[in-house]
């Protein structure tokens, strides 16, 4: 851990008791909770997202991208320096677009990449709370309706929207999480040209069958309390193993899914698979999508 982080943690801790007696006692654990968090260099819980975009010093706006006859509407944040930077699409959950997905592109943004968060079901139009975010039953209602097909059509349209900013890499990387974890499994096997890289979280793995077209190194991150998940993960391993491809993958004890969302969770479980996780996938990124 960086000297600078370790001073910022150990105040935050100092500072608990002050803040639990001024702000009363949750709103103290909040408050350090978000410290803690950007301390770390991790992207905020979905109960901090909303301050952490507000607070964010870094540039982040709306874009439509043409996909044929369709379009995706997606959140982009920019690094400090663009020059070489690397596109990084993260996909959301089964909630749909939210200012969560969107504080995952921030802080891809803080670690240097062209953070770019799709919302998928754009031409879908589910409905929208008044805070922005998608309604989670409005997209419940309309997720089965979005195929791998066109899943995969979007994201590379995005992806390689990314990879024609001014300065970026030629190739993109992608981060699902849970539903957006399956989908980059599975975008894995669409092989685009210019996908270089692939980090799973607790989504599903595709039928062993269909990976014989894979060619980009994936890595996958997930709770040991997530069986259902972690069920479908030695076929996939056996046989992207058989076939001389990069299938990485870590558990993390104590975690349940959606750990990255729901760090709270667990009595500390979350967070520490999320201290875990997160320097991973950064570190991936930087390796794979350099060239």
């Amino acid at each position: 851990m960086r000297p600078r982080n370790a001073i910022v943690i150990a105040a935050a801790v100092l500072a608990l008791p002050t803040l639990a007696f001024a702000m009363g006692q949750s709103a103290a654990i909040r408050e350090a909770s978000r410290t803690l968090q950007q301390a770390l260099g991790l992207p905020a819980s979905g109960t901090e997202a909303n301050a952490r975009l507000a607070a964010s010093p870094r540039r982040g706006e709306w874009v439509v991208v043409r996909v044929g006859q369709d379009s995706v509407r997606a959140w982009v944040v920019y690094p400090e320096r663009r020059e070489g930077a690397m596109p990084v699409v993260a996909i959301h959950d089964n909630q749909g677009m939210s200012n969560w997905i969107r504080g995952v592109a921030d802080q891809l943004a803080a670690e240097g990449f062209i953070g770019i968060a799709p919302d998928l079901l754009t031409m879908l139009n589910p409905a929208q709370r008044p805070d922005g975010e998608s309604d989670p039953a409005a997209v419940r209602a309309v997720l089965g309706q979005l195929d791998q097909a066109t899943r995969d059509r979007f994201i590379a349209a995005v992806g390689e929207w990314g990879t024609k900013r001014a300065g970026a890499r030629a190739k993109y990387g992608i981060v699902g999480f849970c539903w957006g974890g399956s989908t980059v499994f599975a975008h894995a096997v669409a092989a685009p040209t210019a996908l270089g890289a692939v980090v799973v979280y607790y989504g599903g793995s595709p039928a062993a069958s269909a990976l014989s077209t894979v060619r980009a190194p994936i890595l996958g991150l997930y709770a040991r309390n997530d069986e259902r998940v972690n069920s479908t993960i030695p076929a996939a391993d056996s046989t992207l193993k058989a076939m001389g491809r990069s299938y990485e993958y870590h558990f993390f004890d104590g975690a349940g899914h959606g750990f990255l969302r729901s760090q709270e969770g667990q009595n500390g479980a979350n967070l520490e698979a999320s201290k875990r996780a997160w320097p991973q996938t950064v570190a991936f990124f930087r390796t794979h999508l350099a060239h």
